[in-house]
């Protein structure tokens, strides 16, 4: 099966642990290379970020399991990149 190179994840996650808690938590994970956090929204008890996760081969149950140790939920897989090499999304007419 083609490894899994790029995850965008939208998460619900706590105030605590802060963005820099949650990225170094999930880039310390086998097959993951970088990490990027942004901050979408926030309220009065919780944020919504943008994890973005890329690597040579990503496990998407251990991301997952990562994000809820860090009282984090996954509500939606944003992007999915696989295979041996990255592929950028392409601009269409409907962009």
């Amino acid at each position: 099966m083609p490894p899994i190179r790029r995850l965008v994840l939208d998460v619900l996650k706590p105030h605590d642990p802060n963005a820099v808690r949650y990225a170094r938590g999930v880039a310390g994970l086998d097959g993951v290379e970088g990490v990027n956090v942004v901050l979408v929204e926030t309220d009065r008890q919780v944020e919504t970020v943008k994890l973005t996760v890329e690597g040579s081969e990503i496990s998407f149950e251990t991301v997952r399991e990562r994000v809820e140790d860090l009282g984090g939920s996954v509500h939606s897989i944003d992007e999915v990149a696989c295979g041996e090499q990255l592929v950028e999304q392409s601009e269409t007419p409907q962009d």
